[in-house]
């Protein structure tokens, strides 16, 4: 069994204590839309943990997309181990809004450190699909 199917039949690696297959598996697949900020945010760390590029690059916003986004994306998640993520705070980004904003930890290890990303995301609805716009980022160790 691969690590990816390993994960998949456990709970879901965002940290919602959920089944994988019941809570970030059908918006990463693309079956359904993320339905608050925070599940897209969740979505994002779980497509960082499995290594789904794709719905990275989908899921932000068209203007902060760049060329070589799958290349750095797929350096990221090859060397990258996410260990745990923490949601701080969230403001707006419910079902009725446009825009919402995410407060996260999320632990990482990779070959030479450990740590935590700190980062405030900030996300918009676009043709009712929720995208990662931006965020401040700050690598902890």
């Amino acid at each position: 069994m691969s690590h990816n199917q390993d994960v998949m039949n456990k709970v879901c690696p965002c940290g919602s204590n959920k089944p994988f297959d019941y809570c970030c598996k059908p918006i990463v697949q693309g079956q359904k839309p993320a339905p608050t900020a925070e599940a897209l945010m969740r979505s994002r760390y779980t497509a960082f943990a499995l290594g789904a590029i794709d719905y990275l690059i989908n899921t932000t916003a068209p203007e902060n997309r760049g060329e070589d986004d799958a290349e750095i994306l797929a350096d990221q998640v090859k060397y990258t181990n996410w260990t745990g993520l923490t949601i701080l705070d969230t403001s707006q980004g419910n079902r009725s809004d446009e825009t919402g904003m995410v407060e996260f930890e999320a632990n990482f290890e990779t070959d030479d450190q450990s740590g935590t990303l700190y980062e405030k995301s900030n996300f918009r609805k676009e043709d009712g699909f929720w995208i990662y716009v931006d965020g401040d980022v700050e690598i902890r160790t």
